[in-house]
């Protein structure tokens, strides 16, 4: 088979869209360890429900914590070390706006 290289124009289109830019592993990551505080708990509890009754899946819910073994290993590895970085980044600030969100509303409520 021969290899047919695109053409000049589609070569340069998308060129800015390669997983060496510094910038792809700060947004994809960010953006993954956004999704990773809040679709993944929701998530796991719902395949839980699905699969055990409310009290067996209220007893598993705890190991949702092993996914965090996920961006810890991709910490140790050198090549996705920086992804994992701003995963983290992603995951501590979605935490904190959750987190403050919840302590604003609480707190109106409790007042009035």
């Amino acid at each position: 088979m021969h290899d047919v290289e695109a053409p000049p124009q589609e070569r340069t289109r998308f060129q800015w869209w390669h997983h060496s830019h510094p910038t792809f592993a700060g947004i994809t990551g960010f953006f993954a360890g956004m999704l990773f505080v809040t679709a993944l708990p929701g998530a796991f509890v719902g395949v839980l429900r699905l699969l055990f009754s409310h009290d067996t899946a209220e007893q598993l819910f705890p190991f949702v914590l092993l996914a965090l073994a996920l961006p810890i290993f991709m910490l140790v590895k050198r090549k996705t070390r920086r992804f994992a970085q701003f995963m983290f980044v992603g995951m501590l600030v979605t935490a904190l706006v959750v987190l403050g969100v919840t302590s604003l509303v609480l707190y109106f409520m409790v007042d009035a």
